[in-house]
């Protein structure tokens, strides 16, 4: 394994030190902060009550979208 020496702020030093976990190095945060995101990562994150209240508030969203969109459809067609 190679090593590269890079030099960063001491503001970017305390960032990358607030995200370090216990035994782990400084490569290995900046690989678990740059990597990509799966949907998966995800998983699990909500609570069940969290997740009914969020999808409760979607449909909800959605009903006043539609709502909305056909009272502008009626004045934009007169009807």
């Amino acid at each position: 394994m190679s090593v590269k020496t890079i030099t960063i702020t001491e503001g970017a030093y305390n960032s990358l030190k607030a995200l370090k976990k216990e035994h782990e190095s400084f490569s290995e945060v900046i690989g678990r902060v740059t990597k990509k995101k799966s949907l998966m990562d995800c998983f699990g994150v909500l609570s069940k009550e969290e997740a009914d209240r969020m999808e409760k508030a979607i449909l909800d969203g959605r009903k006043v979208h539609r709502t909305l969109q056909k009272e502008r459809m009626q004045r934009l067609w007169g009807r």
